[in-house]
């Protein structure tokens, strides 16, 4: 891409390489991360063809770009994917430092396709009642829980993030 390319550039590549990997035994999912130099680093969703659940789109270009650039942070780095991103999309987002998210199609169309996610965005919600799966902080009064936490606090060659 240019110098010119333009946000709406880099959605229609991500809706292509989306396209493109439908008929290539994928999702129809596609994202890419642009660095502020410009560098681009797509994913597409690979759920399906390598049996792994995490593989959406945005989490294969994230960790194509972090690979590539040798850093798990991407402050600076835009994400553009072809559909809202889930929650562990959005999440994996956070986590990279990714300066902003702009998608084209949204939960609504996924939706319509058969992609529903709704049940998932409201699990995230204060309110919600509609627990899926059952998540139990076990409480107790041992000081056991707190180990690796304090072998990471004592560890002086560890990477902070």
């Amino acid at each position: 891409m240019s110098v010119n390319t333009t946000g709406q550039d880099y959605l229609s590549m991500a809706i292509e390489i989306a396209t493109q990997n439908v008929h290539n035994a994928g999702g129809p999912f596609g994202a890419i991360v642009v660095t502020p130099d410009g560098q681009v680093f797509e994913g597409v969703n690979r759920v399906t063809a390598s049996n792994d659940p995490s593989a959406h789109a945005e989490v294969v270009a994230i960790r194509t770009a972090a690979a590539a650039l040798e850093n798990f942070d991407l402050s600076g780095c835009v994400l553009y994917t072809s559909c809202e991103p889930c929650p562990m999309c959005l999440a994996t987002s956070l986590w990279a430092r990714i300066s902003k998210v702009c998608y084209a199609a949204d939960r609504h169309d996924a939706a319509k396709a058969g992609f529903d996610d709704a049940v998932f965005y409201e699990y995230f919600e204060a309110d919600s009642d509609r627990a899926l799966m059952p998540v139990q902080h076990f409480d107790n009064d041992a000081v056991e829980h707190l180990k690796p936490f304090e072998a990471w606090d004592a560890l002086e060659t560890r990477t902070d993030y």
